[in-house]
């Protein structure tokens, strides 16, 4: 639809006397100039914004033009070089020259572990400025919610690991609960004077905790038909809470058996007992390790202590 003119009344008053008057007989030239809009009104525009646009710098790269020429860098042989298959044809990148490809002489070297847990990691250096900004109150125990909802942590994944990076900023003794820790963290925390567990998370348990669903706790779930009562009048007491879950696979329980790992349990082991499920320690050698603890004990003992 064409755009409307607005006509002033003046305006109309000029086109119909124009109009009217037969003797004067105006030109269709005049007839138009009277119906046009007065100039005054219009927006006026330089011609020179649209001569001086560009685009940004090095926002393009301007093409190789080949064969055009010696002057050009680029022209009788186009770049490609003299003779033979790179100049004539194409090779394919995994192409090696026609022997027996290293893939089939070497093999493949390890895998993609595809059930591999991802862990969030967080480091010591780093803990300790979220407890400088506040964001953290050490003097409470530390758990995966307080490291997701300060922000420490980001997306929620399948547990979280500290790691020992920063291991002498640690100003004050901390009580902390993760999934795992290195062996360098578990010193740096305990030389501070705190305390580290280690537990058993899912991504759906730790999501649990930080909508408080679920109630963090450092012991297993009692089994036998003694602590069944207990467990029911507590939910009756305090209503329904999911269960943090334990570990059914064999190497999450030798993990959380081993004390090395702070594991939460460790105390489950007997005296003498290993870790691991399958592998048993000998109970001979128990006994020989403990003689020569005795022995090392006596030893220490001065010789002017004696007199």
């Amino acid at each position: 639809m064409p755009p409307r003119i607005s006509i002033s009344p003046q305006l109309a008053a000029r086109c119909c006397k124009a109009s009217i008057d037969l003797s004067a007989r105006p030109s269709l030239v005049q007839l138009f100039a009277a119906l046009s809009v007065p100039t005054a009104r219009l927006q006026t525009r330089s011609a020179s914004i649209l001569a001086s646009l560009s685009d940004n710098p090095d926002a393009y790269q301007k093409r190789i033009r080949v064969g055009r020429g010696p002057s050009s860098g680029k022209g009788k042989t186009s770049g490609r070089g003299h003779k033979g298959q790179k100049q004539h044809g194409k090779v394919r990148p995994w192409f090696q020259g026609g022997q027996t490809p290293l893939i089939f002489q070497k093999g493949r070297l390890g895998f993609d572990n595809l059930r591999a847990l991802d862990m969030s990691e967080v480091n010591l250096d780093k803990l300790q400025e979220w407890i400088d900004a506040g964001r953290i109150d050490p003097t409470k125990p530390i758990t995966p919610k307080e490291l997701v909802l300060s922000n420490l942590v980001g997306t929620i994944k399948d547990g979280i690991k500290l790691l020992g990076r920063g291991a002498d900023a640690l100003k004050q003794p901390i009580d902390i609960v993760v999934s795992r820790a290195s062996a360098a963290a578990i010193d740096g925390v305990e030389k501070a004077g705190g305390k580290i567990v280690t537990r058993y998370y899912t991504k759906q348990a730790i999501k649990r905790l930080v909508e408080g669903k679920s109630i963090n706790t450092d012991l297993p779930l009692p089994t036998g038909a003694q602590h069944v009562e207990p467990v029911l009048e507590k939910a009756r007491q305090k209503g329904f809470f999911y269960r943090l879950p334990d570990p059914t696979s064999r190497w999450d329980m030798e993990y959380y058996r081993d004390p090395a790992h702070r594991g939460y349990l460790s105390h489950l082991l007997q005296p003498g007992e290993s870790p691991s499920l399958y592998f048993k320690v000998p109970p001979a050698k128990v006994a020989r390790d403990s003689e020569k603890k005795k022995k090392v004990k006596q030893e220490d003992i001065k010789l002017w202590e004696k007199l």
